[in-house]
């Protein structure tokens, strides 16, 4: 109770600091004065991100100039306003080198612009000259003059094709360059990101549920007249789990090697329960649509939804004598987020039928965590193989942050569902993933090691997943309008646009597993199962040896 109460007094403290500038903190760059600042409430935060033009130079958090109505990188971007890009990659806290390829990048448009002069002064040295040799091999009198200056013409013809082919090889190993810095650089931040270094300066921005409650339901508590100790130290969920002999971490290790767990008998049943419980709710109240994947994607897969290039030593890679995709490198699917995203890479969707986009799949995940040595080493926490329900959306530019609140709800309410408190907090600009625009995380509360964990994360990667994989909508055409003559004049074909793709575990069932029996264990060993779930496991209300 004593470390319980102190999480509780941290999380108030928090919540009184959080983010003290909250929405935006506007700052002219010639100014020192800032705005007046808004707080958050307990329940709720809006996330309003002001686009500006980013000549107005607005500082949004710490020195992090407002992306304003940018999308996300490209070379024009970073060439044009490398000013903004610098400054949210120093508030991402990136690596020196991601600062000197966005330097780097910006620095290439004078070297681009002289090779493309270069070349095209070639082809049109080429042109000319061979339009003077096809004019002498016209000619009928092939007197000695004439045979020189068609020797001559031809000469600078060819010697302007090899210079043009010299430019045009320079020009694609150039762009070929540039392409691999851009690939190692994260997405602009949005402007409702809190400045912060890593996950402690996260924004709390609700919290669900007391954590007394189902304690109190489970008779954790004594009878003394405070009523808030537990008569018992709550366990962690691998020792409730071997307490129903459901369990078997030594087993799976001496198959498959460390982080990997084996489940059996009504853990494995509650495992599978909460997975189709979370497919029902998502697919019956939600809107979602399931979609079953591969949990083998290429190379290029992987590249779209920017897990490649950076991210390649977290992937499990497939031997390439055993098997490919369409020649590329195979791997395994680290969250369905890849698979369902792909499904229309390369494609130009309509605005009017196709979106929005809502899918759901449940898959095994796998991720070698190569950066988490020694970190959550026990129980199913950190594992290489994982169950987790993926919630994935495709929208235009204008519903792109609607969704993404959407999304984030539909996740909360499997929480909610199961009656487990948890918290919904904004991660800040150090601790948010390389895709993500802005992201909300759900943590979980764990009594058995009395603390919070994430077990979602729900991100709107607004058009950076999208321009690398090729994914566009086509916006709705304009209305006709009256012409002379009484003539309907029929509007241009709108120009397609970049999709919004926007993801989030709902939920991870690994985690969500570890939530319920920490929660809703009893004193006797004995597990209650939730009463959404009850249905699911054959109508079982207490699970025991």
């Amino acid at each position: 109770m004593a470390a319980f109460a102190a999480v509780r007094a941290l999380q108030l403290f928090l919540r009184k600091e959080e983010y003290q500038s909250c929405i935006l903190l506007k700052v002219d760059c010639s100014s020192s004065s800032s705005s007046s600042t808004t707080s958050t409430t307990s329940t709720t935060t809006a996330s309003s991100s002001t686009s500006t033009d980013d000549e107005d130079n607005v500082l949004v958090q710490d020195g992090r100039l407002s992306r304003g109505n940018l999308s996300s990188l490209d070379v024009r971007v970073v060439t044009d306003h490398l000013d903004i890009v610098l400054s949210h990659l120093k508030s991402r806290r990136a690596s020196t080198e991601a600062m000197e390829a966005a330097k780097e990048i910006a620095s290439t448009k004078q070297e681009r612009s002289r090779l493309i002069q270069e070349r095209d002064a070639a082809l049109s040295v080429r042109k000319e000259q061979s339009a003077i040799v096809g004019m002498l091999m016209r000619k009928k009198n092939n007197d000695n003059n004439d045979d020189e200056d068609l020797q001559q013409a031809k000469t600078l013809s060819s010697r302007a094709t090899q210079e043009a082919q010299e430019k045009e090889e320079q020009l694609a190993l150039l762009e070929e360059k540039v392409a691999t810095l851009l690939a190692g650089l994260p997405n602009l931040l949005d402007d409702s990101v809190v400045d912060g270094d890593d996950e402690t300066q996260n924004q709390i921005v609700k919290e669900w549920g007391d954590p007394q409650a189902l304690p109190k339901q489970l008779e954790w508590m004594t009878d003394n007249d405070d009523g808030d100790d537990y008569c018992f130290k709550p366990k962690w969920h691998d020792d409730v789990a071997s307490g129903l002999m459901g369990y078997k971490a030594e087993e799976a290790v001496r198959m498959s090697g460390s982080r990997f767990v084996a489940l059996s008998g009504v853990v494995a049943q509650l495992e599978r329960a909460l997975g189709a419980f979370f497919l029902d709710m998502h697919t019956t109240k939600h809107g979602y649509t399931e979609v079953s994947v591969p949990l083998v994607v290429g190379r290029t897969a992987l590249e779209g939804t920017s897990q490649l290039p950076k991210f390649e030593e977290d992937l499990f890679r497939i031997a390439a004598d055993s098997h490919t995709c369409n020649g590329q490198d195979a791997f395994l699917i680290p969250t369905a987020e890849v698979p369902l995203t792909n499904m229309h890479r390369e494609s130009i969707l309509q605005a009017a039928t196709d979106l929005p986009i809502s899918y759901v799949a449940l898959t095994p995940c796998f991720r070698a965590e190569a950066g988490s040595y020694g970190r959550d080493t026990r129980g199913l926490i950190r594992t290489h193989q994982f169950s987790k329900v993926e919630l994935v959306k495709i929208t235009t530019a204008e519903t792109s942050e609607k969704e993404h609140e959407a999304l984030t709800s539909h996740a909360e309410a499997c929480l909610e569902a199961l009656k487990l408190p948890y918290r919904k907090v904004r991660l800040c600009s150090g601790d948010i993933g390389f895709s993500a625009r802005m992201c909300y995380d759900l943590e979980v509360w764990l009594p058995g090691q009395e603390e919070y964990r994430e077990i979602s994360s729900c991100s709107n990667t607004g058009d950076f997943q999208a321009r690398r994989m090729g994914l566009r909508y086509r916006p709705e055409p304009e209305p006709e309008t009256d012409a002379p003559n009484n003539k309907k004049k029929k509007n241009k074909k709108p120009k397609p646009q970049l999709c919004h793709t926007i993801n989030g575990s709902g939920l991870a069932v690994g985690r969500a597993l570890v939530a319920v029996l920490e929660n809703y264990q009893m004193p006797d060993g004995s597990l209650k199962v939730p009463d959404v779930l009850i249905p699911y496991m054959g109508g079982k209300e207490v699970l025991k040896i």
